[in-house]
This record gives C-alpha cells, structure tokens and sequence, in this order.
C-alpha cells in the first residue's frame, strides 16, 4: 500500500496544501505536533509505522523533508527505517525516492543529508536574530517584553498558554505539553500545579 504522512505544527495551520492529492493514497496520517518532537514519538507515525512492520506499507510520500524532523539525526533515522524494511519514500517537493529499482539511492542520501544541515543551519539562524533583536531592542529601551520583577496571576498564565492547558487537561505529558505550547518544561509544570491546585478546590 501508499501511503501519506503529513505533519503541522499547530492546529492554528492548515493542511490544506499537503492533503491536496490524499485521494492517490490508501492510507493517510495527518499530525498536528511540532517538528521538534521525535517521528516515533507521534501519534499518527506511530500507526504509520505500525502499519510498516505490519508489512502492509511500501511507499511513504511527505510533502518535504521538514514533515519528518528538525533534526539531522531524527531525519536521517527516520529515512534509514524506512530503507531498512524496503519501504520507498518519496519527497514530493524535491520530487526524489529513496530507493531505486529496491536499492538505496546514493543520491537521495546525500541531498537529504544537504537539506537538513541547511534547515537546521537556517533554525538556528533564525533563533540566533531572534535573540539578537531582543537584545538590540532592551539596548534602546524598545523591548515590550514583560518587565523584570512583573508577575502574571494564575488566570493570566492560563489564558498565555492555552495550548499547554489543553493538552495537560488531556492528560499529555509536560515536556510534549512544553513543547507544543513553546514554552519552557518549568512553566508547564507551573501550569500543571495551578491546574490539580484548580481541581482539589473544586472536589
């Protein structure tokens, strides 16, 4: 069987453009979960790859290589996994397969390994201005940022990180809750502790 594996980071996105051709496979995985996470560790991969040591699968597509990871090392796992059990995937943005008439494709392997040092080389570009701006903004007293020595009530940081009180209420872990909610593991457990602290007053 094909199948699809598409990936968004929130449910504020669309998975409009990647479902676009989903009617051309028998199976299609949609995960709403930030590239941060490990592919083994979502939930929709995880059926994916059930499926894959099930032998049921023969060809993954995703629609780019970012679907997959962030992370060097979590991509090229990811693409040896597949290899390893005779699985082709295909990258549909690239428009290459792993595999050729069932073997390996040396070129495959290097492009995949280019990009990826690219994106994470652009992540961490990216956080790197980010840093960098704020820094240039508290030198000019531009920053907007919550003042040293402010603090927020309990509601305020529930209504701040709701993602993160969504998916602790659904009993998720905190450093998924942490990582969806792009906030540091201490404030979820914060949040986690204002949360049982909400529910033993109410019982």
């Amino acid at each position: 069987m094909k199948a699809k594996y598409n990936r968004i980071s929130s449910i504020d996105q669309s998975l409009a453009r990647q479902t676009a051709n989903s009617s051309k496979f028998d199976k299609v995985y949609n995960d709403k979960i930030s590239g941060c996470v490990s592919f083994f560790e979502r939930k929709e991969a995880k059926k994916l790859v059930a499926e894959v040591e099930a032998g049921n699968i023969t060809e993954v597509h995703i629609n780019e290589l970012s679907r997959v990871g962030r992370d060097i090392i979590d991509v090229l796992t990811v693409c040896k996994y597949f290899t390893d059990r005779n699985v082709n995937l295909f990258i549909e943005n690239i428009g290459m397969y792993s595999m050729i008439d069932g073997k390996p494709s040396p070129t495959f392997s290097m492009i995949v390994s280019v990009l990826s040092n690219v994106s994470c080389m652009e992540r961490e570009s990216m956080i790197f201005r980010q840093k960098q701006g704020i820094e240039i903004a508290r030198l000019s007293n531009k920053y907007k940022g919550r003042a040293n020595g402010t603090t927020m009530t309990e509601e305020q940081i529930l209504d701040k990180y709701k993602v993160v009180v969504r998916e602790l209420n659904a009993g998720q872990s905190l450093r998924r809750s942490a990582l969806l909610g792009q906030c540091s593991l201490g404030t979820a457990q914060r949040i986690q502790k204002i949360l049982l602290n909400k529910k033993s007053l109410v019982a």
